[in-house]
């Protein structure tokens, strides 16, 4: 059932508890099947197996673009804004990118990929991505798209780790002023693998690098050859779609594995449900296809939908801080959808940057990655949305494969920094440390889901025993997210950041996430990274990094201000012990804030940092460790 209304909210989600076999059939019709399922679900989370819509036969990208050419075929699938805003925009048409689709699978197959085999994707966000992502879909080879700002040696340990046969990359990519050579980081991480026997290589910024003869193949060479007709490959639903690597709080990055009827089905569900997208409107997700938000909301979701989805290169600051708002004034946006880490660099910017567009076509923003702090979410309130967009503030992972906790557009009622209630088909649970679930509101605790949904991911590629030794030991019988989250009166949720981003002071639990977000509430504080460090008396103690604006003032009087703020909102057990004042932060190019190395230099430990060559900006440490207290 289409949810339109609060009301129609709550029957859904009762009818997905109650009869959740049925609830997911119902929305599995509205897809084109070669052959129905069999059986809807089948589980044991103690092993962990979860199988959806067993013995149904598909092709996702079918899904994605066949059955839309008969109503669609001249509407526009995906609009490309380059990094460059001189440079013109593309609009391919869903005819279009079917056939180019089916020709770049034809290119795959003349390089001998088949059904099963794995090709890894290294790419800027060109379109090509896209098409490249879904070539591999049409005949059956499952994708493992490695985001192109990791370095050779974390392309290197993916590539084998996956044993991919083929690698599609590019000459190299622009982002923002920076012109970045992704084929020598490619021509180096191949160095250490050998399972590759073909390079594919688009040609994006035309500068002069090495060929190897043999192996690497020009794009445009290869597409030249192929012809556009392509027939999908028929698929089990239970079959691998995609594996995509996640980061691991210890060891190597894990592969996580994704399957083609589920992922599908959910995913589309999830996009049209909580975005409220409405046929005609103009959709934007600023994220790259490198991580699963691009995946799931820029290419599977969206296109599966039928809706015209937005792909950008850039970067928020290029060539101004008013990029995003000059694209979605260009575009005529209808829905954005950004990282709270990027609305925290553009609140910090002159408001001008924003006045200067019209802003009038947007209707719903979302933010995705990370807990939005209260004083982001009101400055993206006004200031983008006009006091007239709702947010929805979304809480998902990798793991997931698609949206778990967000209000719905227009129809959950709005409490800034709160992803507030599960959508249909989610089942949360909040644990306490003795695994036993916390029932009723006003709770706090560990957040686990425990029934499946049919995004979730199956294992981890060649791995099933980490996989359960890594989300489903901790709480045997509930997946585990690895995040803290409070329920509030009203039944709302709040994600408190991750468990292993607690830190216990003086016996008490400390989400980061919530001291953080107090402390962003200053008027002078544009972001925040808090951190534990050895304490001899309370065992640990709270140090808080802290980006403030141009202009700090008296720095003594602002650390009384911030301490009295977290005292107000949390208590004065949350008070940070230190409070260092940074120009930045160490964060990955993906904007992840690398908290190991800030761990390190509130400990003290400022000589042994350890692999810092995968952040956006490794002079930041450098600063940090000049100014540590």
């Amino acid at each position: 059932m289409e949810i339109r209304s609060f009301e129609d909210y709550q029957k859904a989600y009762n009818h997905s508890v109650e009869a959740p076999e049925e609830f997911w059939s119902n929305v599995a019709r509205s897809f084109e099947w070669h052959k129905p399922a069999e059986t809807i679900l089948e589980w044991d989370f103690h092993k962990p197996e979860v199988r959806w819509f067993s013995g149904a036969q598909l092709n996702i990208t079918e899904n994605c673009l066949d059955r839309h050419l008969a109503t669609r075929a001249e509407q526009t699938a995906i609009i490309w804004e380059p990094n460059d805003p001189q440079e013109a925009a593309q609009h391919i048409s869903y005819q279009q990118l079917h056939s180019k689709v089916c020709k770049f699978a034809n290119v795959l197959k003349q390089n001998g990929a088949e059904k099963g085999d794995r090709i890894c994707i290294y790419m800027p966000m060109v379109p090509e991505l896209a098409i490249a992502v879904l070539a591999c879909a049409r005949i059956g080879a499952i994708h493992s798209v490695v985001f192109a700002g990791f370095s050779s040696s974390a392309l290197a340990d993916r590539i084998n780790d996956a044993k991919c046969k083929l690698v599609l990359t590019s000459d190299g990519s622009f982002r923002g002023s920076k012109v970045i050579d992704l084929k020598s980081i490619v021509d180096e991480g191949l160095q250490h693998c050998d399972c590759v026997e073909k390079v594919i290589v688009l040609a994006r910024t035309h500068e002069s690098i090495k060929m190897h003869p043999g192996r690497d193949l020009w794009w445009h060479e290869e597409l030249a050859k192929a012809a556009d007709d392509c027939a999908a490959t028929v698929m089990e639903a239970e079959d691998m779609l995609f594996i995509l690597y996640t980061s691991g709080s210890t060891g190597k990055p894990k592969g996580m594995v994704h399957t083609c009827g589920g992922y599908m089905v959910y995913t589309t569900y999830t996009f049209q449900t909580a975005f409220q997208y409405e046929p005609g409107d103009v959709y934007w997700c600023t994220a790259d296809i490198g991580w699963i938000t691009g995946h799931s909301y820029i290419v599977y979701g969206p296109l599966a939908a039928g809706a015209t989805t937005v792909m950008f290169e850039g970067v928020p600051s290029y060539p101004d801080m008013g990029r995003f708002w000059e694209v979605v004034a260009k575009h005529k946006i209808n829905i954005f959808y950004t990282a709270p880490t990027a609305i925290r660099a553009l609140e910090k910017a002159d408001i001008s940057f924003v006045e200067r567009h019209d802003l009038s076509s947007l209707k719903t923003l979302g933010t995705v990655g990370e807990p939005i702090n209260e004083e982001a979410w009101h400055w993206y309130d006004e200031n983008i949305g006009k006091g007239n967009c709702p947010i929805i503030d979304t809480w998902w992972q990798t793991e997931t494969g698609g949206i778990m906790i967000t209000p719905i557009a227009g129809i959950t009622p709005l409490k800034p920094a709160f992803a507030t209630l599960p959508l249909p088909g989610v089942q949360l649970a909040l644990m306490d440390e003795q695994g036993q679930e916390l029932t009723g509101d006003n709770i706090e605790g560990r957040l686990s889901i425990k029934f499946p949904w049919p995004s979730m991911a199956r294992t981890i590629y060649g791995n099933h025993q980490r996989f359960k030794e890594t989300y489903f030991s901790a709480y045997p019988g509930y997946y585990f997210t690895g995040d803290g989250c409070k329920r509030d009166a009203d039944g709302y949720h709040r994600i408190t950041g991750r468990v292993d981003d607690v830190i216990i002071v003086s016996g008490h639990n400390l989400g980061t996430a919530e001291i953080e977000s107090a402390i962003d509430e200053h008027h002078k504080v544009v972001e925040t990274a808090v951190v534990g460090y050895p304490h001899d008396i309370k065992g640990n103690a709270i140090y808080a990094y802290v980006i403030g604006k141009d202009d700090l003032g008296d720095e003594d009087q602002l650390r009384t201000e911030i301490l009295r703020l977290v005292s107000d909102t949390i208590g004065p057990i949350a008070k940070p012990e230190k409070i260092q004042f940074v120009s930045g932060l160490p964060k990955t190019r993906s904007g992840k804030i690398m908290r190991r190395i800030l761990r390190k230099i509130a400990s003290g430990e400022i000589e042994n940092l350890g692999d810092t060559s995968t952040l956006l900006d490794p002079a930041v440490v450098h600063s940090i460790q000049q100014g540590a207290l």
